[in-house]
């Protein structure tokens, strides 16, 4: 079972903070992604903020996304420091 993005705020640094269906707030870092296929393009700052909900993942304005279970399992807990 995955767990549906529910909202995607783009954050500095190509990280992304992502609430997910349960209410958990995770981020995911992009910068390892950045130099693999379509993800080049989203070394542009303004392609890279461009990021939205799709369904129950994320996309950007260049039809790049990511599945929802990477983005679960690879992004860490949120918190306020």
């Amino acid at each position: 079972m995955y767990l549906a993005v529910t909202d995607v705020k783009p954050l500095s640094n190509y990280q992304l903070l992502l609430i997910f269906g349960n209410g958990e707030k995770k981020i995911f870092d992009m910068k390892p992604y950045l130099d693999k296929g379509i993800f080049k393009e989203l070394q542009d700052e303004k392609k890279f903020r461009s990021v939205r909900v799709s369904f129950d993942s994320i996309e950007w304005s260049n039809q790049a996304d990511i599945d929802p279970e990477v983005l679960y399992e690879k992004s860490v807990a949120y918190s306020l420091q």
